[in-house]
């Protein structure tokens, strides 16, 4: 059990390291698009973020603080085992649009998705030790990342965590302020204060 927490912090770590390169390279790259085209990239990049807040919101409802204590076959748990991933990379194409750069929303994307995916690929094969036939049965019907709409599934004596559900909210406002530090670079490199090495789509 503390291997595998230890292997999931360092899986973590690695992912904020390479956002923290990513981010830095961005002081040294400018959106190809401007006017129009750049507000609309901006504005729907800033809706993706939303979902990806209320999303993981919503998928924090149901695990809360049962994670490794019971598995969680409802809600957004019943479309897919990894919600919290899904919403996470959503959120990060949203990042790259908010910059105004498809390549980039592209990138951000594909990077999360192959993070996300190995590292619910680590934690299925605990799960399965956890919970043995039952989370078996639940992977063959749910899929791994992408939802099946199909086999949505509800209860209305769901509990939650408070706890957890504040911890999820305060990780949401980071993904939000990401919109205002997009803002200031944007206002920053249009006084050419940084060298631009290359204009991105």
């Amino acid at each position: 059990m503390r291997t595998v927490a230890l292997n999931q912090r360092l899986r973590i770590h690695l992912v904020q390291l390479g956002a923290l390169i990513f981010a830095l390279l961005l002081l040294l790259v400018r959106p190809y698009w401007t006017g129009q085209i750049h507000e609309f990239l901006e504005s729907a990049g800033f809706c993706l973020v939303l979902v990806c807040v209320a999303g993981r919101m919503w998928s924090i409802l149901y695990i809360g603080s049962r994670k490794n204590r019971a598995l969680t076959t409802l809600g957004p748990y019943s479309m897919t085992r990894n919600p919290l991933y899904l919403f996470s990379t959503i959120g990060a194409v949203g990042v790259g649009l908010i910059f105004g750069s498809v390549l980039i929303a592209l990138m951000l994307g594909v990077f999360s998705y192959i993070a996300f995916t190995m590292t619910a690929t680590k934690e299925a094969d605990h799960l399965r030790t956890l919970f043995g036939d039952e989370f078996v049965a639940y992977a063959a019907q749910t899929p791994l990342f992408w939802p099946n709409f199909s086999l949505y599934r509800d209860s209305p004596d769901v509990a939650f965590s408070t706890h957890a559900l504040k911890r999820t909210f305060l990780d949401g406002l980071l993904f939000l302020a990401i919109f205002p530090l997009m803002e200031a670079l944007e206002y920053v490199q249009n006084l050419d204060f940084l060298p631009a090495l290359a204009w991105l789509y």
